[in-house]
Order: structure tokens, then sequence, then C-alpha cells
């Protein structure tokens, strides 16, 4: 059972080999090219984006991120749920069941 083990580990570890050093020279050129301006951006709006997160109690309420032509972008809150209305199903009277 222990060498069955290590040939599907070792069968594994040559299947994903191409896929791991794929992904390896992909964050290698992530980080030269990318990186730097990120750093930027996040120096810069870092800030910014902590102040929203705080104002923002729950992201779920909330559309996803659009950009518009100009290159502004706008978040859009979801409308409210609308609230249950109790005359709608009003409670059986007189048929009250109790548990």
């Amino acid at each position: 059972m222990e060498r069955g083990a290590e040939l599907f580990w070792e069968g594994l570890r040559q299947e994903m080999s191409p896929a791991l050093e794929d992904l390896q020279e992909f964050a290698e050129n992530f980080a030269s090219e990318v990186g730097p301006s990120m750093r930027d951006f996040l120096a810069r709006m870092g800030p910014a984006l902590a102040e929203i997160a705080a104002e923002v109690e729950d992201w779920s309420r909330y559309e996803l991120p659009e950009i518009l032509p100009n290159g502004d972008i706008i978040i859009r809150r979801k409308p409210d749920p609308e609230p249950d209305d109790p005359q709608e199903n009003p409670a059986p009277e007189g048929n009250a069941i109790d548990l």
C-alpha cells in the first residue's frame, strides 16, 4: 500500500510539473513587470481603500464594480429587499395550534 501511494504521488508530481513551472514563470514575470506598479498603486490608494472598507458593513449589498467609458469606477448598491407584508399572509384566526 505504501508503494502504491509513492507511485501515485510520483505520477502526480510528473503530471503537475509543467503546470507548476508555467506558474512559477508567470509569478516571476508578474513580480518583475506588474509588481512595481502594484506597489505604487497600493501606496497611493491604500489609505482611501481602507477608509471605504471601514465604511461598508456588508459587501454583499453591492453590485460588482463597473468601469465607465471615461475611466470612472462605480459600485452600485443593490436594491433593498422588499419587507414581508403581513397583510399578504394573515395568520389564521381561531384555528391556531399550539406546539
